[in-house]
């Protein structure tokens, strides 16, 4: 549940005890007022029970008998119920509140990169160094690895478990499709707010790759490469250091560096807004994901054991 859900289920629980306390032959005006919280924001909420108190209603919308039931009573019951709700909001609890009870939990998926890292301690999330040795242990020689598709269902299932849980086993009999585990390392990439080439280098690497000389383009990435923050260039280096894996099995999985490029370019490198120009970029970062796995070791050089 996010942290909107919880405060709107407080709201509804709240305002359904105050309505279950009022007499059972307004049972009609309780249903009304019901079916408006259920449906309506905080604020609609507010607006339209202020609007009842003062806007005439239509005369067409209203029996003469429906207003005749209405008492001093009935208003007074309604305009406590109204008061009741504008104190719990005024009062409702803060995100950092939910948060230090447990209710909410850090995310995994849909969070910065850097905001992950900081949570964990380190430079490379841990959810992507777990399905990367996964792959690794019983990936490497399966054909179309990345490039095929894991079951949808499964994969959800797998991200609801790594946002809601601390702990991870990706050996279990559930994860066994090694396709749902690829499926899921994709996502996290693809739902990162930024991807793991930032926005601001977009440009700046397209241009490189543009180069048609190959040692002023390797250069140029390279230099680009070392600029990017801790995490990214971190995340960045296992992640290719891993997929040059994968194309050293291309006879056995069919997945080359230009296979790979096509699956994690437009995953890895996009520009902040899409542009008519989208199959042009398209085509860069393909070729930028495939000259980053063949020339691995003169990018990565500086930071090689």
């Amino acid at each position: 549940l996010s942290y909107i859900d919880f405060i709107i289920l407080d709201w509804f629980h709240a305002i359904k005890n105050a309505i279950d306390r009022l007499p059972k032959e307004k049972s009609c005006m309780s249903r009304n007022l019901e079916f408006k919280i259920q449906r309506s924001s905080s604020t609609e909420l507010l607006s339209s029970l202020d609007a009842e108190s003062k806007e005439p209603k239509p005369e067409n919308r209203r029996s003469l008998i429906f207003r005749l039931n209405y008492s001093t009573s009935d208003t007074n019951d309604r305009n406590r119920v109204k008061s009741r709700l504008k104190k719990f909001i005024s009062r409702r609890p803060s995100l950092k509140t939910f948060q230090e009870k447990g209710l909410i939990k850090d995310q995994v998926f849909g969070s910065h990169l850097h905001v992950v890292c900081e949570h964990e301690g380190s430079t490379v999330p841990w959810f992507v160094k777990v399905c990367l040795e996964a792959v690794e242990k019983r990936g490497l020689d399966v054909d179309g690895i990345y490039r095929v598709s894991g079951n949808l269902a499964t994969i959800q299932k797998l991200r609801f478990v790594v946002n809601q849980e601390e702990k991870l086993n990706l050996d279990d009999s559930q994860w066994e499709d090694i396709h749902v585990v690829t499926g899921a390392l994709k996502m996290f990439f693809r739902e990162l707010p930024e991807p793991l080439f930032p926005y601001c280098f977009f440009e700046h690497f397209v241009e490189a790759i543009k180069n048609q000389d190959d040692s002023i383009r390797i250069k140029s990435i390279k230099a680009l490469v070392q600029k990017l923050p801790r995490s990214n260039y971190d995340t960045m280096k296992i992640l290719f250091k891993h997929l040059k894996k994968i194309a050293a099995k291309e006879s056995a999985n069919l997945m080359s560096t230009q296979s790979l490029g096509i699956v994690f370019g437009p995953t890895l490198l996009r520009p902040e807004k899409e542009s008519g120009s989208m199959a042009v970029h398209m085509l860069y970062q393909n070729q930028l994901v495939e000259l980053m796995l063949s020339e691995y070791s003169k990018i990565f050089e500086a930071e090689e054991d």
